[in-house]
Order: C-alpha cells, then sequence, then structure tokens
C-alpha cells in the first residue's frame, strides 16, 4: 500500500511538473511567470519589455523543529487570476488620487506528505511586482515558528548595487555603490566607524535595495505591510548573483512565530528603464490596506521648528544637570543636583522658539531634554528612568502650554525610550494621556541604544510588533507619531495615517557627526523613501559647526540651495526648519522658501533622476495653484535643464528661483546662493546650475 501511494504521489509531482502559468502587468510591459520544478518546488521569473529582471527564483520556507520544510513536495490544488483596478485619496501624500490597478494570480500549493497548505499571491503592476505567502487554516499546520524563509531574487547579471549593511538595528549608514561582486570586499569597510556593529546578518544587505543593470533597467527589492514580522535582508550568493530573503531574528534566533491563518509581509520587485518611474511608484501603498482610521479629520501636515540641532550639535545639552544618579524614576527633588547650564529645554529657551514659530507661520515646536531621566542615560544606568510625565525643573509644562497656545503654536512631544521597549508600553497610556491634557497632537518617539530586553535587535518580529502597538494605540489617543530609530517604513501609513513621518534611515543629525556624503540625499529617495515620509530634519543654513560648538569640527555636506530643495525631493507632511534661528535670521531671503514650500501635495511630477547623481521634482501644492521644484545633486557639478510643461496652458507664473552661485561648492562655498524672480509659462525651459552637493528650489504662482 504505501508502495501504491507513494508511487501516486510521484506521478502528481510529474503531472505538475512544469508547470507554468503567466500573467502580465495592465500595460503588458511586466510578465510574471509561476512554475513548479521536477521536484515540486515552487518557483518564478519577471520579465519587462521581455527583458529578464528575475530568473528562475525558488519560494519556500523551512521551520523550526520540523523535520519536512515548505520548500518542495508540491503540487497544484487551484489557481485563480482577477483583476483590481480603483482610485483612492490618501490623507496625506505626493498626489491627491492614486491608482491601484493590477493583475493577480493566487496559486494554491499541497504537500502530500505533510497534508499542508499554502498559498502563494503575486500582484502584478505596471511598475513591478508583488507577492506574498499565505498560510491558511488548517489542521496540520497551525502554531508554528519559522527557521528561514528561503525567497530567492536571481539576478540577471553584476549590477550596480547603492547598498546598505544588513545591520539588524540601524539604518544609519551611508550608501555604498559597488557591483554586486563587490559587496563581500566592501562590506567590512562600510560597517567601521558607523552607527551598530554588533548585530549583522553575514555580509547581507538591507532593504529597500536600489539596482541598475548594464542595459539600463532600475529595479528595487523590498518588502509592503510588514506586519507581525521580522524586516527582510537579502544575502547575496555572489557567485551565481541570488539573492535570498534573511529575516531579523528574535532575541533566541528564530525568525519568527506565527499562527494560521496568516500572512508574511509582501515582497517587492520594482522595475523600469526610466529611475523616475521608481521614484513615483505608489506600489509599496497599493500594497497595504486602506486606513482603519476612519475619522482622520485630526491628522494634519506639520511644519515645525524646536529645541534639536543645538544639541546634536553640542551647543547645548538635553540634561538638566551632569550629576549621576541625581533622582529615581518620578522623583523630582533636585536640591542636591548641580544644573549643567547648558540644559536647552528650559522655559525660557522654548518660548523663543515658539516666538520665533509664531513669527514665521510654522505649526510647531519640538522641545527634546524636557524630562526626567537624561542625566542617568548619559550616566549609563543600569535601567534607564524616562517615565515621559516627569519634567525638569526649568520646563514647566503648563506656562509653556499656555504661551505657545497664546501665539497659536502647537508643542510636538518628544519620547526618548532609550530602546526599553517594555518600560515605554508600561507608561504609554499616562505619556499620551499627559499629552492631551497640554496641548501635544504629535509625538517624535525615539528607540535609541540596544533594544531592551537585551538581546533582541529594532528589526524583529517582537520589536515590530511593539511600534506597531504605540502606533495604533497612538490612534486611539488622536496623536500623530513620527518614529526614529524604529524599523524602516513598508507602506503602513496608508492603513495608518497617522504614521506621518519616520526616521529610519541616515539623517541630517548625522551631518553634525562628520557628515554624511554629498550625494546620500539622491539616493535616499530611491530606496528608504519608497516605504514612507521621512523626517529628514532639513534647512540647515550654517554648514560649519564650530560656529556653534567650538569642539566639534563637522561639516554639513550641502549647499544652502540644496538644503533649501530637500523640502520637495525628501517627501514629507512633517518638516522640520532644524537650524538654529539665529542662522534664518541671517539668511532671510533664502529661509522664505522654507516658509512658503507646502508639505502636502495634489500633484508631483519628476523631472530628472538618477540615483547617486540628482533628482529634480516638481510638485503643486494640494488646494492652490502654486508649484514648488526642487533639485539636489551630487558629487559633481551639472546644469539641469527642465520643461515646465506641467504649467496650465495660456497663464503666467511668477517663479522665484533660488540656486547655487556659479562659485558655490558644498565643501568650500556653500552658502553661496542667488535669488531671482522669472516670468514662466508652460513652453518655459530652464537651464540651471548646480553645485557639488547643491542644487536648486523654485517657488512658482500665478501672476
Amino acid at each position: 500500500m504505501k508502495q501504491i501511494i507513494s508511487l501516486f504521489f510521484a506521478i502528481i509531482l510529474f503531472l505538475n511538473a512544469g508547470f507554468a502559468q503567466e500573467i502580465k502587468s495592465p500595460n503588458q510591459l511586466v510578465t510574471l511567470q509561476f512554475s513548479l520544478q521536477a521536484d515540486g518546488s515552487p518557483s518564478y521569473t519577471v520579465h519587462y519589455k521581455n527583458k529578464a529582471v528575475i530568473k528562475p527564483s525558488k519560494l519556500g520556507f523551512e521551520l523550526e523543529k520540523d523535520p519536512v520544510s515548505l520548500l518542495n513536495g508540491f503540487t497544484i490544488l487551484d489557481t485563480k487570476t482577477s483583476t483590481f483596478n480603483e482610485n483612492w485619496n490618501p490623507v496625506l501624500g505626493e498626489v491627491a488620487i492614486i491608482n491601484n490597478h493590477y493583475n493577480e494570480l493566487a496559486v494554491t500549493l499541497h504537500q502530500a506528505n505533510t497534508q499542508r497548505k499554502l498559498i502563494l499571491r503575486f500582484r502584478v503592476f505596471n511598475d513591478g511586482v508583488g507577492f506574498r505567502y499565505e498560510f491558511p487554516q488548517q489542521k496540520n499546520l497551525v502554531y508554528f515558528t519559522i527557521k528561514d524563509e528561503k525567497t530567492q531574487f536571481a539576478m540577471t547579471g553584476d549590477h550596480t548595487a547603492y547598498w546598505l549593511p544588513g545591520d539588524y538595528d540601524t539604518q544609519e549608514y551611508d550608501y555604498t555603490i559597488s557591483k554586486l561582486s563587490e559587496i563581500s570586499s566592501l562590506f567590512k569597510g562600510a560597517v567601521t566607524g558607523n552607527a551598530s556593529q554588533t548585530s549583522f546578518s553575514n555580509t547581507a544587505v538591507q532593504t529597500s535595495l536600489m539596482l541598475k543593470t548594464a542595459e539600463g533597467l532600475y529595479i528595487n527589492l523590498h518588502e509592503a505591510a510588514l506586519y507581525n514580522y521580522g524586516a527582510m535582508h537579502l544575502n547575496l550568493d555572489d557567485k551565481n548573483m541570488v539573492f535570498e530573503s534573511w529575516i531579523t531574528p528574535n532575541a533566541n534566533g528564530d525568525k519568527g512565530n506565527l499562527q494560521a491563518p496568516c500572512t508574511t509581509p509582501w515582497r517587492t520587485i520594482m522595475v523600469s528603464d526610466d529611475a523616475r518611474d521608481i521614484l513615483a511608484s505608489k506600489m509599496t501603498l497599493n500594497l497595504n490596506e486602506p486606513s482603519k482610521i476612519s475619522d482622520v479629520s485630526w491628522i494634519k501636515p506639520v511644519k515645525y521648528v524646536g529645541v534639536w540641532w543645538e544639541m546634536i550639535t553640542g551647543k547645548s545639552s538635553w540634561s538638566y544637570t551632569n550629576d549621576y544618579p541625581s533622582v529615581q524614576l518620578g522623583v523630582t527633588d533636585f536640591a542636591n543636583a548641580k544644573p549643567s547650564g547648558t540644559h536647552g529645554a528650559t522655559t525660557e529657551n522654548v518660548k523663543k522658539y515658539i516666538d520665533f514659530a509664531a513669527a514665521h507661520g510654522f505649526d510647531g515646536v519640538l522641545v527634546e531634554g524636557w524630562n526626567v531621566g537624561w542625566e542617568d542615560w548619559f550616566g549609563h544606568a543600569k535601567d534607564y528612568v524616562f517615565d515621559f510625565l516627569t519634567p525638569y525643573p526649568d520646563f514647566d509644562v503648563k506656562s509653556i502650554h499656555a504661551y505657545a497656545k497664546s501665539k497659536g503654536v502647537k508643542m510636538i512631544m518628544h519620547h526618548e525610550t532609550s530602546g526599553a521597549v517594555r518600560n515605554y508600553e508600561r507608561h504609554m497610556d499616562k505619556a499620551y494621556q499627559f499629552m492631551k491634557d497640554n496641548g501635544y497632537d504629535a509625538v517624535k518617539s525615539g528607540y535609541v541604544g540596544p533594544i531592551l530586553p537585551k538581546g533582541d535587535f529594532h528589526y524583529s518580529q517582537w520589536a515590530v510588533n511593539h511600534y506597531q502597538y504605540a502606533l495604533e494605540k497612538a490612534a486611539s489617543y488622536k496623536i500623530m507619531v513620527n518614529a526614529h530609530e524604529a524599523v524602516r517604513p513598508t507602506g503602513i501609513s496608508r492603513t495608518y495615517p497617522n504614521l506621518i513621518g519616520n526616521e529610519s534611515a541616515r539623517g541630517t543629525e548625522f551631518q553634525a557627526f562628520g557628515g554624511s556624503k554629498p550625494n546620500h540625499v539622491t539616493i535616499v529617495p530611491f530606496t528608504r523613501l519608497l516605504g514612507g515620509a521621512m523626517d529628514y530634519t532639513p534647512g540647515i543654513f550654517e554648514m560649519d559647526i564650530s560656529k556653534m560648538n567650538p569642539n566639534n569640527h563637522s561639516h554639513v555636506n550641502s549647499t544652502l540651495a540644496n538644503q533649501l530643495a530637500l523640502y520637495v525631493t525628501m517627501y514629507s507632511p512633517l518638516q522640520m526648519a532644524a537650524d538654529l534661528p539665529e542662522n534664518y535670521n541671517r539668511f532671510p531671503d533664502a529661509f522664505q522658501f522654507i516658509k512658503d514650500v507646502a508639505l502636502d501635495w495634489s500633484d508631483s511630477k519628476y523631472l530628472e533622476a538618477e540615483p547617486g547623481d540628482y533628482i529634480t521634482v516638481a510638485r503643486k501644492a494640494k488646494g492652490t495653484d502654486n508649484w514648488f521644484i526642487g533639485n539636489v545633486n551630487g558629487n559633481n557639478s551639472r546644469t539641469s535643464t527642465i520643461q515646465l510643461d506641467f504649467l496650465d496652458k495660456n497663464v503666467n507664473y511668477e517663479a522665484i528661483i533660488y540656486e547655487d552661485a556659479k562659485e558655490a561648492h558644498y565643501k568650500t562655498n556653500p552658502q553661496a546662493y542667488m535669488i531671482r524672480k522669472v516670468t514662466v509659462n508652460y513652453k518655459t525651459k530652464l537651464n540651471l546650475f548646480s553645485a557639488p552637493g547643491g542644487g536648486y528650489a523654485i517657488s512658482i504662482k500665478k501672476k
């Protein structure tokens, strides 16, 4: 009998071997083919305009303490195809209307020797492919632990890659640009001197990974809708040029604990022969569910200033006192503590920022270092003692609330968790209620340092679930979230639009720690920003940090015009004017662009783009006829030629151009800029100079 059964299943596998089903994108340019190999292994390929993008690549899982993997021995139980096409309106976004149009193939697989089922769902868009694994409810697979996800992405050659090391705890690296074959040899150098060197997935790289082929195809590998799962890195077999998924482990080393029915995040492959299509893609958002927040009236864009840059540069400090230990959790008696004399979050100083915000039309003021605990953290306490409720004695919460309200300015809360996730969760309800009681509608949360309890990682399933818990809890209090040092976003802002910003990449603060590469901002929109808005904190006008702190000799590797352009090229409905008020007062004509630039858009046009070299974007402010253009440039000077054919016909506009002077250079002459006004229309073509590390910004309004 056993021989007969074995023969039966062998016949089924033979009949399924070579099975292939093809599905194309709505515009017929992207083709996905699914097939079963001779041993019942599922695999897929992707083509674009009949050119191979992904060669035959296997799919499946290895499970912990399970002798039978979910890698082979499958037969096809069912296949279903469908088409979906809708338009939806993001609460905040780069465009007012997003088209979600795809063709879908769902393949139900059956593993005979375990009687288990697995569904592979593929969605093919005009700009790429998304697919995920689905585990339906079944008696032979209920609770299970993933040992490894074995999703492959087989490349067609030794492509150019724009990559970050596969650190489990941070994305705060400068990008390395190299051939795939060079990643292994360059990996150690890419890691040295960066934010975290304690947790790496071999020599894997992080997603979102940008690639360019020798034939001029632009490819991006990433994920969407990351819930209850560790973030995906990519291990490269550089002999065969095959990437394989490598999931951030939990503290015990497993790659995730699941209960059927459940799904994985979507694995995404964007592709085009035009780099602008990658920047314009909304596929990551489209692979997320519609908003789960019914009343979104309280979710609004925010332009803000704050007590932050002065502490990042070392001009002032987060802590009220340098004494350690001086206090215990919840104790406010600082009678025996000596004030540091450099504390930034004082009532007097904060009121100056409120005055500046009110005078220039900013929505909010962020204050870091306001609450008890910083002295213990910097004193390396065993257990960090932030309670998110207790202010320092020189920070009067009630007085500042009343003063800000009288000026029409909102305060933005700061919660530094110091990675102590459970401590934050214990205080979260009281902390959010404290915010509402004192007029705070938005919070910047931070997760600096190793995750506590020790042994876990920032991008593990356990930590991902915490970030989601914090986001949903905030929504119940009608609080907007700007999460720093959290997992990189994967389009979740569609489903939870109160996530108005993330950091999760190297932002402006690193310009005060030694400087990021001048072309950094020409890569981030191709990678990190594909998952959601970034709180990059642009707007630095004084590039020489030693002028604020004589002990800090860092230099911001950007021209002033480039800093203005970031408000357009680095999309976010949350934008900070990060520099000190006195530096803006030195350049009031350039500061006008930051005051004028919009935060929420009805349309966006990507005019020029090449990763690592340049990006030029035009955006139309929602509810107006005003357009804003930003160009950021890489390491070499160039002349940018743009056509304004997106403007309304037969209408004249006034354009205010903020541009690099001919002698501008990010290192030697960053503050050399010019401002001029010209009349333009839809026929106008502009030739504009961009210095090394430079760019330009343009404000366009109807006459």
